[in-house]
């Protein structure tokens, strides 16, 4: 297999035509060995348009997606970002390429030890990631001036929204199959939320995360 004609397909045929324009973004995606955070029995699967299973039940988004959520949360390099789902800790490479500091939260404590060590085989230093229920965020880390969930959920806790900073954002799916959104929702104030749905994905749900009450007739 041809790891770079793979990388270069999978940008050029995937990634671009889901409106991934940013040069910074698609720079990283060829420069960040995602074959590197891939288990090893599914190496092959590295650069397909598809979810790659993980230990647990979970999985690593398809690279479109994760793309485009990257690209979407337009940070800067002072920022710090709090990630809710480290899985192999892939995302939180692109982010840490991107921003001051990464902390990344993880449920399941067989991932939460491969992303660490995925990072520090990638040499990546400014993201750390810690075993713990994302649904809560890290109170004492905050506040935010990025969150970024990977995966989806019914609907996103006011818990994480108040670690955001006014003028912060935070990126997730949200919504139950088969209708979900990419949704972006920034802090214009101590009390005001801006929502915007730009785009529409299915991913799998994140763990421990409430889903609304179900309607009965």
């Amino acid at each position: 297999m041809n790891l770079e004609q793979a990388r270069f397909n999978m940008i050029e045929q995937q990634i671009r035509p889901w409106d991934v324009s940013d040069a910074e973004v698609l720079r990283l995606l060829s420069v960040v060995k995602r074959e590197d955070f891939v288990p090893l029995a599914h190496k092959a699967l590295a650069f397909v348009d598809m979810e790659i299973p993980l230990p647990g039940g979970q999985c690593m988004l398809a690279p479109r997606v994760e793309a485009r959520m990257l690209q979407d949360l337009a940070l800067h390099k002072h920022e710090t970002v709090l990630e809710v789902g480290a899985g192999s800790g892939f995302m939180a490479a692109l982010l840490a390429h991107r921003a001051q500091r990464v902390v990344s939260l993880e449920i399941n404590a067989e991932l939460a030890a491969l992303a660490r060590a995925n990072l520090q085989k990638a040499g990546i230093h400014n993201a750390t990631v810690r075993q713990a229920d994302g649904s809560v965020g890290t109170h004492s880390e905050g506040p935010f001036d990025a969150i970024l969930l990977s995966g989806s959920v019914a609907q996103v806790p006011h818990a994480l929204l108040a670690q955001l900073k006014v003028g912060g954002r935070l990126m997730a799916i949200v919504g139950e199959e088969p209708v979900m959104q990419a949704t972006i929702v920034t802090r214009t104030s101590q009390t005001d939320y801006r929502t915007t749905t730009p785009w529409d994905t299915v991913a799998p749900s994140l763990q421990n995360f409430a889903q609304p009450p179900k309607f009965t007739f």
